[in-house]
């Protein structure tokens, strides 16, 4: 998560101020994202493989859905 969200004040450069909670019961404390096993079962890549990527497409569609 914190990764994603350095990504997207990096992509927009907006800053913007991130509140940290402690863990709720149940929530893992470590998250991994990886599509290797969709590509080795299923053969599927995403099309954009990089969370640079994603946000900056992301960020892309929004500024031209609601203006800059």
């Amino acid at each position: 998560v914190r990764e994603v969200i350095e990504t997207v004040k990096q992509v927009t450069g907006r800053e913007f101020r991130v509140e940290e909670r402690d863990r709720r019961p149940g929530d893992a404390p470590i998250l991994v994202g990886s599509s290797e096993k969709a590509r080795r079962v299923l053969g599927w890549s995403p099309k954009y493989p990089e969370v640079k990527e994603i946000v900056g497409h992301a960020w892309q569609w929004h500024q031209k859905r609601h203006g800059k």
